[in-house]
C-alpha cells in the first residue's frame, strides 16, 4: 500500500467517523425548528383566537352605539312633537283665564241689555252700564291690561300719539292736555297709544 492509498483510507475513516454525529446534529436542529415552529403556530393560533375576540367585541359595541343612536333620534323626535303640540296648546288656550273672566262682563251687558228695553228710568241703565265697565276694567287689570289715561303728564311718544298741538299758556309745552282716546298696556308692553291733545308755547 503506497502513501496515496493510505492516506486516502485515512480520511474515508475520518468521513465515516464524523457522518452519525452530523446526523444527529441535523436532526436535532430538525427538532428543534420543528418545536420552534409548533411555538409559532400556537402563538399565531392565539392571536387569531384574540383578534376574532377583538372583532366580535368591536361587533357588539357597533350594535350598542347604533341601538343608542337610534333610541336618542326616537326620543328626540318624540320631545320635538311634544313641544310642538305644547307650543299648539298654548296658542290655542293662552285666553282661556281672560275668556273665562270676561264672561261674567258679557252677562252683565246682557242683563243690561235686557233691563234697558223694559226700564223707563235711564238712570237705572246708567248705573247698569257702570257697574259693567267697572267690572271689565277690573278684569283687564287682573289679566295685567292697564288704561294709559296721560292727562296732565308730559307728553311721551313712546306711551302717547299726539293728535294735535293747542297753544295753553297755563301748561308747560308739551304736556298732555286732553285724551281723545285711552292707551291700554299689557304687562307694560304698549298694545295701544293714548290719542292724545299737546300744549305748546303761546303763539
Amino acid at each position: 500500500m503506497n502513501k496515496e492509498q493510505h492516506e486516502a483510507g485515512v480520511e474515508t475513516e475520518e468521513a465515516l467517523t464524523e457522518a452519525p454525529e452530523n446526523a444527529e446534529e441535523q436532526e436535532q436542529s430538525a427538532v428543534e425548528a420543528a418545536a420552534e415552529a409548533a411555538a409559532d403556530a400556537d402563538e399565531a393560533v392565539a392571536d387569531i383566537a384574540e383578534a376574532e375576540l377583538t372583532v366580535d367585541h368591536l361587533k357588539d359595541e357597533l350594535e350598542a352605539a347604533k341601538d343608542a343612536a337610534l333610541r336618542a333620534a326616537a326620543e328626540a323626535q318624540n320631545a320635538r312633537r311634544r313641544a310642538e303640540q305644547d307650543v299648539e296648546k298654548a296658542r290655542k288656550f293662552a285666553l282661556e283665564r281672560f275668556s273665562s273672566d270676561l264672561l261674567a262682563v258679557v252677562d252683565n251687558l246682557e242683563r243690561a241689555s235686557q233691563s234697558a228695553a223694559e226700564a223707563e228710568d235711564a238712570a237705572a241703565i246708567v248705573e247698569g252700564v257702570d257697574l259693567t265697565l267697572r267690572g271689565l276694567l277690573d278684569v283687564l287689570k287682573k289679566n295685567g291690561i292697564e288704561a294709559v289715561d296721560p292727562v296732565g303728564e308730559p307728553f311721551d311718544p313712546q306711551l302717547h300719539q299726539a293728535m294735535t298741538m293747542v297753544p295753553n299758556p297755563d301748561m308747560e309745552p308739551n304736556t298732555v292736555m286732553d285724551v281723545m282716546q285711552k292707551g291700554y298696556t299689557l304687562n307694560g308692553r304698549l298694545l295701544r297709544p293714548a290719542m292724545v291733545v299737546v300744549s305748546k308755547a303761546a303763539d
